[in-house]
This record gives C-alpha cells, sequence and structure tokens, in this order.
C-alpha cells in the first residue's frame, strides 16, 4: 500500500445531528465525535463488482435504514448504545482512482483509530478492507481477521486487477502478521485452490456446507483472544434472506446463525474495528437496508458494550 501523505480534518467532516439528520442511529441527544466510542465511515466505493451493482448506495441506505432500529438490545437487556455512542463521518468524495480511494479509507480509520475511537467501515464494495485494515494492522500485531462471506475473495488477480473486490482478502493476507478465520464460504474458484492449501496455518474456513457440523464456540476457538477485525460481506447471509447484494448466494448463513457466531467471538476477543460492506439497496428489497443497519448495531453493541 502506498504511504498516506494527509489526513483528513475531523471536526467538520461530521454530520451534525439535527443539522444532517443523517448520521447511523442519529437521535435527540447525539453524541459529539469526542464523547463517541465509535466513529462511523461511509465509503461506498465501486468499481470493481462483477455482477450486481449499487454498493456505491449502500452507506446511506444503511444509515438511513439505521433510524428505525430500535436501541434496546434483548442481549444486554438494556440500551448499550448510549453508554458507547457513535459519531458518523459525512461521505466523502472518493476518487475513482483504486489505490486513492483506499489510501482516504485508511487515512479516516488512522484518525479513529489515533483518536481512540473504534472504526467501522459502511461499504461500498469488499475491496476496500485492504485500506480499513492498514492502521489496525501496524497497531495490532498477529491481528486476525474474521471473515463473514459467501465467496473465499483470495484470488491474486481477478480479471487483471489485484485490487479488485475478489481479491481483499488475498491482499489482506499480503501483510504476513495476518491470519485469517473465514465463515460461510460456498464459492470459491480453482484458482484460489493452491493458495487456500499452502496458508491452511493462517486461514482457517467454515464452509457453508458444513455448518450443520461447527458450532460458534468452534469459530470463537480458531478466531482466539487476541486482537480482531471483522469484515462482514452480507452476502455471507442466504440469498432468501439477502437478495439486495451483488452475488447472493443461496445455502448461507441466517441471521441467528450470524448472531450466534458474533456473540460467541465477541464475548472471548478484542474487537478492534469493523467493515460491513456490499449491499447493493434495491427499492423492491428494502428489508435489505434494514437487516444491514442491524447487523451494524449488533457488532457495535456486542463489540463495545462489554468496555462500557
Amino acid at each position: 500500500m502506498h504511504s498516506v501523505k494527509s489526513k483528513p480534518q475531523s471536526a467538520s467532516r461530521f454530520m451534525t445531528p439535527g443539522v444532517d439528520g443523517f448520521g447511523f442511529q442519529d437521535h435527540p441527544d447525539a453524541f459529539s465525535p469526542e464523547q463517541a466510542k465509535a466513529w462511523i465511515i461511509p465509503f461506498g466505493f465501486e468499481k470493481t463488482v462483477s455482477y450486481g451493482g449499487g454498493t456505491h448506495r449502500g452507506p446511506a441506505m444503511a444509515i438511513r435504514a439505521s433510524h428505525e432500529v430500535e436501541m434496546f438490545d434483548e442481549y444486554t437487556w438494556d440500551e448499550p448504545f448510549y453508554d458507547y455512542g457513535v459519531a458518523t463521518f459525512r461521505e466523502p468524495e472518493i476518487p475513482q482512482d483504486h489505490q486513492a480511494a483506499l489510501d482516504m479509507l485508511t487515512a479516516y480509520v488512522q484518525e479513529t483509530v489515533d483518536a481512540g475511537k473504534f472504526p467501522l467501515t459502511i461499504g461500498g464494495e469488499h475491496s476496500i478492507t485492504p485500506g480499513a485494515i492498514k492502521p489496525l494492522v501496524e497497531k495490532y500485531p498477529n491481528l486476525t481477521i474474521l471473515q463473514f462471506d459467501a465467496h473465499g475473495d483470495l484470488r491474486d488477480e481477478f480479471r487483471g486487477d489485484k485490487l479488485s473486490h475478489a481479491n481483499a482478502m488475498r491482499r489482506c493476507l499480503d501483510n504476513p502478521d495476518v491470519n485469517l478465520v473465514a465463515v460461510g464460504i460456498r464459492s470459491i474458484s480453482r484458482d484460489e485452490i493452491p493458495y487456500w492449501e499452502e496458508n491452511q496455518s493462517r486461514i482457517k474456513t467454515f464452509f457453508a456446507k458444513d455448518k450443520r457440523s461447527w458450532t460458534p464456540e468452534q469459530i470463537a476457538e480458531a478466531v482466539g483472544t487476541g486482537p480482531v477485525y471483522i469484515t462482514f460481506d452480507i452476502d455471507a447471509f442466504d440469498s432468501s434472506l439477502m437478495p439486495a447484494t451483488g452475488t447472493p448466494e443461496p445455502g448461507g448463513l441466517f441471521w441467528d446463525d450470524a448472531l450466534d457466531i458474533l456473540e460467541a467471538v465477541t464475548k472471548r476477543a478484542q474487537i478492534v474495528g469493523a467493515d460491513v460492506v456490499e449491499l447493493a439497496p434495491h427499492e423492491a428489497h428494502h428489508a435489505c437496508d434494514y437487516i444491514t443497519a442491524k447487523l451494524i448495531y449488533k457488532i457495535l453493541t456486542m463489540s463495545l458494550a462489554k468496555g462500557c
């Protein structure tokens, strides 16, 4: 990755509740960036999608849907949102040059990490993840990525592009100290198999076809207790639950499957950041916007509530 030469200015770049009225789970008693424990980074970069498009609208529609998500959480039996709080960046004008876009996102995450806040990026396509994790790789040795996904994303290149959404995890694993636990995989190419087989010490895969035989606790054990970054491609969900994504795959996870895994992992591990990607909003499937928003809230709550 290229070095980042400048950092975004923080205060003026946040949405102002009551003025913008469009921050994640915006509410009358909103948090200032200084008060909030989590900073939301909307980053609708879309360049390499290979089937259905529209991920550039994912952040805006997930944020809009978040206004309908109840604050009360049945897992904690409380409203932990009011303990940790979020502040939401205004979505920037994203460069079309792929590397420049990744560098911009890295700068936003770096600012968030430097401020001692939890970074959560809303994509956009999955190719953004290597940019999002860069500050966390530098801060946390032996970072583990917990990948929820239908696809392996382990190609070295796809259609001549090394920064494609199909290369996202391969580019993350270019960092030698990063390990990967992938959950829900059910679509992988022949080109990915040699790399996958050669790196079994760094990659643990829980295939969707085997979901009746593995447990959330086994996944949590594979993830471990160290620093963890969650990347959740929403096509990890079964296509009947999540049709509004670029490549909806049958045979995937359902809501309770994902929540049980997140609960088991976040009870053990130190979650240091996350992204949720690949929502491609469709007017006939507004439920998908809401599911994505509620998923983000659950990731935030499970990751942060224990530290509030």
